[in-house]
């Protein structure tokens, strides 16, 4: 399922570490609103409201001894290191956005992630049991895949493109696209044509029953 990508190799297809072959037509590409990935994936909100709460404290157990203007002033230091830490977030996050490159086509949903070591996960649409849409932040959305079988997927490989808390069975997903309930309708569409397309199985002949042959 996982395929191993060289980030210096270049790619015969953008987002794909092969050429896809006879028949499959790339539908769809996207990657991730770094924005929005930053926000869900990195709790942005969380961060930013524990720095928040610790630069209020600081001021309001400072202003018990010292002028209000001195007490704002001891809350600066927190407020620096706060503003680091969310600059440090975003910087991840663009730099996983940045590395991402989701493809939909008439066979599969194939996802190049990875921002230390790139790799392509490969979701056939057989292999695919149900796929759910989440809308997310200023009109982006999630779509997750219920995968087949009994492969599974590390959670760490995957992470940030996976639905949040399903670590014993991880899902992947599409996180945080852009006009995702049209990417959805089209992977439906896709999917239901796919799947309508009967599979032929090609057998070699028994020895047997090829050597009676040769032998008429």
């Amino acid at each position: 399922m996982f395929q191993d990508h060289d980030d210096f190799a270049t790619e015969p297809v953008k987002g794909l570490p092969e050429a896809p072959p006879e028949g499959e037509v790339i539908l769809w590409q996207g990657r991730p609103d770094w924005k929005a990935l930053t926000w869900a994936s990195l709790s942005l909100p969380w961060v930013i409201g524990y720095f928040v709460v610790l630069c209020i404290w600081r001021v309001f157990v400072s202003a018990q001894v010292l002028p209000i203007g001195q007490a704002v002033g001891t809350a600066v230091p927190l407020a620096i290191v706060g503003a680091l830490a969310v600059g440090l977030l975003c910087l991840i996050g663009w730099y996983q956005a940045k590395n991402t490159v989701y493809t939909v086509t008439n066979m599969r949903v194939a996802m190049r992630i990875g921002a230390a070591l790139t790799m392509t996960l490969n979701l056939p649409f057989r292999q695919i049991g149900t796929a759910a849409l989440q809308p997310g932040w200023r009109g982006t959305g999630t779509i997750a895949f219920d995968t087949l079988g009994t492969s599974k997927v590390s959670y760490l490989m995957l992470w940030p493109h996976m639905q949040p808390w399903h670590i014993r069975k991880p899902r992947p997903a599409l996180r945080c696209i852009p006009d995702a309930a049209n990417v959805a309708g089209l992977i439906a569409e896709a999917a239901e044509t796919r799947l309508a397309m009967p599979e032929v199985a090609r057998r070699e002949a028994p020895a047997s029953a090829a050597a009676a042959v040769a032998a008429e």
